[in-house]
């Protein structure tokens, strides 16, 4: 698997949970890019199907 840190992160949208627990529609990192430095990971929603097969 190629090495992704340090690249720049695809252009997308998505439903995301910021600050501790607002809710976005319609996130994306271009709001952020140059303003901000940003943690950017993925979580699985606690308790479903996903989270104890992993």
């Amino acid at each position: 698997m190629e090495n992704l840190i340090g690249k720049k992160a695809p252009v997308f949208k998505a439903k995301a949970v910021v600050n501790g627990g607002e809710f976005q529609e319609n996130f994306s990192l271009e709001q952020y890019v140059g303003k901000k430095d940003v943690i950017f990971f993925f979580y699985p929603l606690d308790f479903t199907f996903v989270c104890p097969t992993e």
